[in-house]
C-alpha cells in the first residue's frame, strides 16, 4: 500500500506539470493574438509609389513559442500514458477513447493554427508596389482570432488530456490492486488447500 501513496503525489504532480504548460502556451497564443502586426500604405518620400510600413512581429515569436510549448506538453502526456494503444487496456470506456481522440484533435488544430498564423503573420507585402509598379491599397496581414482559436483549443485540450490521463491512471492502478488481490487470494487458497492435505 506504500507504493500506491508515493504514487499519487507523482501523478498530480505530472498533471499540474502538464496544466502549467498550457497554460503558458495559452498565454503566449493570447499574446500573439494581441501583438498581430498591422500594416499602413504610406508614400515613399523619394518615389512616387506607395509601400506598407509594419510595426512589430512579436507576434511570430509568440506564436512559435506557444507552438513548442504546446508540443512539449503533448508529448509529455503521450509519453507517460505510453499512447491508447500501448497503454491499460482502456478500449471498454467511452469516455477515455473519447478524451484520447479530442486531445489530439486539438493539438493537431491548434497547432496547425499556430505555426499558419506565425507564417502568415511574418509575410509582409512591403514592396509588392514597386515589383507591381502600381500603389498599394492594402497591406497583406494575418486575419483576426486565428490565435485566438489555438487558445481555446488549447483549453479544450487540456481538459481532454487531463480526462484521458486520469482515466489512464485509475486503469493502471485499479489492475495492479486487482492483480494484487487475486495473488494474495491464490496464496491463502494454496495454504489452506496446503493444511487440509497434511496428517
Amino acid at each position: 500500500m506504500g507504493g500506491f501513496a508515493t504514487s499519487r503525489p507523482a501523478s498530480l504532480a505530472l498533471a499540474s506539470l502538464f496544466a502549467f504548460l498550457i497554460f503558458f502556451a495559452f498565454l503566449l497564443a493570447v499574446g500573439a493574438e494581441r501583438r498581430r502586426s498591422t500594416g499602413k500604405v504610406v508614400p515613399d518620400e523619394y518615389d512616387l509609389r506607395s509601400y506598407c510600413l509594419y510595426d512589430t512581429d512579436a507576434s511570430t515569436v509568440y506564436g512559435v513559442a506557444a507552438f513548442f510549448v504546446l508540443l512539449l506538453a503533448q508529448t509529455l502526456v503521450s509519453t507517460v500514458t505510453r499512447c491508447l494503444c500501448l497503454g491499460p487496456a482502456l478500449s471498454s470506456r467511452g469516455c477515455a477513447v473519447t478524451a484520447f481522440v479530442l486531445s489530439w484533435i486539438t493539438f493537431l488544430t491548434a497547432e496547425a493554427c499556430l505555426i499558419g498564423g506565425s507564417v502568415r503573420n511574418a509575410y509582409h507585402t512591403k514592396y509588392l508596389g514597386y515589383y507591381m509598379k502600381h500603389d498599394l491599397v492594402t497591406c497583406a496581414t494575418l486575419r483576426k482570432g486565428v490565435f485566438a482559436a489555438a487558445a481555446a483549443l488549447m483549453l479544450i485540450n487540456l481538459v481532454a488530456s487531463l480526462v484521458y490521463y486520469w482515466s489512464y491512471s485509475k486503469a493502471a492502478t485499479g489492475g495492479f490492486i486487482k492483480h494484487q488481490n487475486e495473488v494474495g487470494m491464490g496464496m491463502t487458497d494454496y495454504g489452506l488447500d496446503k493444511g487440509d492435505s497434511g496428517p
